[in-house]
């Protein structure tokens, strides 16, 4: 009956995600006109899939999307390891707490967007700078998570498992490791995102190649049909590096109820 009940909410939250799709697209498509909007300024949606046509066959759009999709995979890993090893350490050793935090806090308070000119001038307009700029956004949120996670297991539940002799490294993998997994997720699907965010600020910054660059290259050439098709390219890559991580968090977390999970999210 329950199983019923979740499929018939699936469902109908499919259509109206559906329904609220086509009106999106049936306004960008006629709404400019409609109010006097110049194509310039806002193209309609034929305009834009007719670019994103000429784009795929003469700009090497698949070219600029695939070396996107390689910065954003690499950042969010690299950054996300990073972040829970370090999330991890931090939470099991109170004195690494003390001595890292005000170095990682600086580090987080700094804005992204300045490093990345520095990285340029380190590394050259290569792949490398953009990699690190999605490291340094990702790297705060998942750390934060693991960090938040194991400060809220039970004390009650490490007792427990110190009565039954448990050793430092049972306790961590039995009960804190597991507890800390639900953050973590949380974590991750906010540095899936932001990865796409550091890689493009990297690539605005100082590219000259992937999606980031192909829209400062659009701007330049006033061509907005070609900034939108960017545009939409960077939301569908971050949209399925979102649904990649929901998907392994399905895998991990398949103990728990659908909702706590994310449920359709």
């Amino acid at each position: 009956m329950k199983d019923a009940a979740h499929a018939a909410l699936v469902r109908k939250g499919a259509i109206t995600s559906a329904v609220l799709l086509v009106v999106f697209l049936a306004a960008w498509q006629w709404g400019p006109g409609l109010i006097g909007v110049p194509s310039y300024i806002v193209p309609p949606l034929s305009m834009v899939a007719a670019e994103f046509v000429r784009a795929f066959q003469l700009d090497h759009l698949l070219l600029h999307t695939g070396v996107t999709v390689l910065e954003v995979v690499a950042g969010f890993v690299i950054g996300s390891l990073l972040g829970a090893v370090i999330g991890y350490m931090l939470g099991m050793s109170p004195v690494a707490e003390l001595a890292l935090s005000p170095y990682i806090l600086a580090l987080q308070i700094a804005p992204k967007v300045a490093f990345a000119p520095l990285f340029i001038l380190w590394m050259g307009f290569t792949v490398y700078p953009k990699i690190l700029v999605a490291i340094l956004i990702v790297f705060f949120p998942v750390m934060v998570n693991v960090l938040t996670a194991l400060r809220g297991v039970d004390p009650d539940m490490i007792n427990l498992a110190r009565s039954f002799t448990a050793t430092r490294a049972q306790i961590f993998w039995k009960v804190e490791f597991p507890a800390s997994l639900p953050p973590m997720f949380a974590g991750l699907r906010i540095g899936a995102t932001l990865a796409v965010v550091g890689v493009v600020v990297g690539e605005l910054v100082g590219g000259n190649v992937g999606l980031g660059y192909l829209l400062s290259f659009g701007e330049g050439q006033a061509d907005t049909p070609l900034v939108f098709v960017s545009i939409v390219m960077l939301t569908v890559v971050g949209a399925i590096a979102y649904l990649a991580v929901i998907l392994v968090e399905r895998r991990v977390l398949h103990y728990l109820p659908a909702r706590s999970i994310g449920g359709n999210l």
